[in-house]
């Protein structure tokens, strides 16, 4: 294959640009690290139209193109989402402090330790910015505030890839940012946008290690197995979202319905969104044909087992589905099913024996972002041990774990983080949502008074 010279040279120096101006950033107080992202914020907000107008160009493209109603809901930018966009930047900057004397663990080290050592070695573990953040995205249009505004709170510079159908919205968003940044005399690089369209381009800046010291990959199975296997930078991976609701025995019903609602049609194109339920076979016959009625209702999808269809039928037979049938949104379900992440009106749906079979499934299928039991509404349940509950709990192996609650909380802002720059399903050096605070690394400084080893 052809290497374009020309494209390298420029995919190089614009992170090269980003490394310069991280430097710019060593030192900087979080006072000033908090203004310079409150300053983006606002200038979001007074340039709002700009950004809605680039939008709708990228709208118009992806409605033509036949894009999905959940991609095209990611891209879609009003007013209500600038706001939206600004606020998470305020949120980031009204973190907790990241650097400074109280993150710093300082320990002492002297003839006890080391023996023959003559005096005493001052040891400080302090928290110091990644330096260069790439982020590779899809059509997510806010990602590109969110994620500048995470890694400039942390006191990093970021070099940012967004997919091509937004092109024109991360151009405007990404020129606001870095007009607010230089307006207080800050690098306008610490913010840089790698604006080509061509996929190389993006494979170029995950071959620049030692440029760029970490690359952030958020969307699409797809998008994120190739920058694992692609990169030669080290990867934070943010990992698909096949999130279950496991309904057991005892959980009460209309609030077991409500959850399973929310994190299935509240939004679809999110990663935290509800792909699969799971019912006790001791309540799949009471609870399941009200249960596929109102997902039928709102028009999903249901990919069920044996047990499900026959629990739809019943559905349409007692009346309870009134003018939506059931068996209208039922297909049978495959082994396939079991392990989508469908990002749309769909929902897969398997009766289980029991939570044993329940943290068996999920723990099999889901790809360790979030999950959640519905159980007894007492929540002391959940220190009791051996119970649902805390079964659950313990034994499922996800980055959020939720008992009686939502999928949909699983985010940096509803975790109080500030706007998130990702959810990490991986173990390794973050997981769960991860916002500014994350994006650090830590080096020790060592002081002395003149001593050699023994």
């Amino acid at each position: 294959m052809r290497v374009d010279m020309g494209m390298q040279e420029d995919v190089r120096n614009l992170a090269l640009r980003a490394k310069k101006a991280s430097r710019k950033l060593t030192g900087m107080g979080e006072d000033a690290l908090r203004e310079a992202v409150c300053a983006m914020a606002a200038a979001l907000e007074k340039r709002s139209a700009e950004i809605l107008a680039a939008n709708a160009l990228d709208m118009r493209a992806g409605e033509s193109s036949g894009m999905s109603a959940g991609l095209l809901d990611r891209l879609r930018l009003d007013e209500g989402r600038v706001k939206g966009m600004a606020d998470g930047l305020r949120a980031q900057a009204a973190t907790p402090d990241i650097f400074g004397p109280d993150q710093t663990d300082v320990r002492t080290i002297g003839n006890a330790t080391i023996p023959g050592l003559e005096g005493v070695l001052r040891i400080a573990r302090t928290p110091v910015p990644l330096g260069v953040v790439a982020m590779v995205y899809e059509a997510r249009p806010n990602v590109t505030a969110d994620a500048a505004g995470a890694c400039l709170r942390s006191g990093n510079a970021c070099v940012l890839r967004g997919g091509s159908q937004a092109i024109n919205s991360n151009r405007a968003i990404a020129t606001i940012l870095r007009d607010a940044l230089e307006a207080m005399g800050l690098p306008a690089d610490c913010v840089c946008l790698l604006d080509s369209t061509d996929r190389a381009a993006t494979d170029e800046l995950m071959r620049l290690r030692g440029i760029v010291d970490v690359l952030v990959p958020r969307g699409g199975a797809g998008l994120i197995r190739h920058c694992v296997e692609t990169s030669l930078v080290p990867v934070i991976e943010t990992g698909t979202g096949n999130c279950h609701i496991y309904v057991n025995e005892s959980a009460e019903f209309y609030m077991a319905r409500r959850i399973v609602m929310n994190a299935k049609t509240q939004r679809v194109g999110v990663c935290n969104a509800a792909e699969t339920l799971l019912v006790d076979e001791a309540i799949a016959k009471d609870f399941l044909p009200r249960m596929l009625s109102e997902l039928a209702a709102a028009g999903v999808t249901i990919h069920g087992d044996a047990t499900a269809r026959a629990c739809a039928a019943a559905a349409d037979a007692e009346g309870v589905s009134g003018e939506a049938p059931v068996l209208a949104h039922f297909v049978d379900a495959t082994e396939e099913d079991w392990a989508t992440e469908y990002l749309s009106m769909d929902i897969a749906v398997h009766v289980v024996s029991g939570v044993d079979e329940a943290i068996e499934h999920v723990n099999s299928y889901g790809t360790g972002h979030s999950e959640c039991i519905v159980t007894s509404p007492d929540y002391a349940e959940c220190a009791s041990d051996g119970t649902p509950a805390a079964r659950f709990l313990d034994e499922v192996d996800a980055a959020a774990v939720y008992v009686n609650a939502s999928t949909r909380f699983t985010d940096g802002g509803c975790f109080g983080l500030g706007a998130e720059i990702g959810i990490s399903t991986q173990k390794l050096h973050v997981r769960g949502p991860f916002a500014a605070e994350s994006l650090i690394t830590h080096k020790y400084q060592v002081t002395g008074q003149g001593q050699v080893r023994p």
